[in-house]
């Protein structure tokens, strides 16, 4: 069984995809969350304030299909630029402080609409 999430608490999709995507009632996929401010339109220009928002809207996502941070098992994290690695870290460790999700983060050629950093999640119940 699958389920489409949708919520406008997060920016809506730019391509042919969902937000989220639930399987089966217990692990939900969360599309790469640009760091776009959904109520605006409007990205942040350093990495921690577009790290800070790409995380809320992965937040958003979570709420509006039952989850929480605390049931991510994987994320995945693109960078435009791996210097950006240690700013990226120090706010994602705020969002995840215990129990932490498996993680990978790649330094990708360019994301889309400019963004420095893209964020996309697996959550389990």
């Amino acid at each position: 069984m699958k389920r489409i999430i949708s919520t406008s608490a997060a920016p809506a999709a730019v391509g042919p995809y969902s937000q989220g995507v639930e399987a089966s009632g217990a692990t939900l996929y969360v599309s790469g969350q640009l760091p776009i401010d959904p109520a605006d339109g409007t990205m942040p220009d350093t990495v921690e304030q577009q790290t800070e928002q790409a995380l809320r809207n992965v937040e958003a996502i979570l709420r509006e299909a039952g989850y929480s941070l605390s049931d991510v098992v994987k994320s995945v994290v693109l960078l435009a630029d791996m210097n950006d690695f240690a700013a990226m870290n120090s706010v994602y460790a705020r969002f995840y402080a215990k129990d932490m999700p498996a993680r990978v983060c790649y330094e990708v050629g360019r994301l889309p609409m400019g963004a420095r950093v893209e964020i996309e999640t697996i959550a389990v119940k």
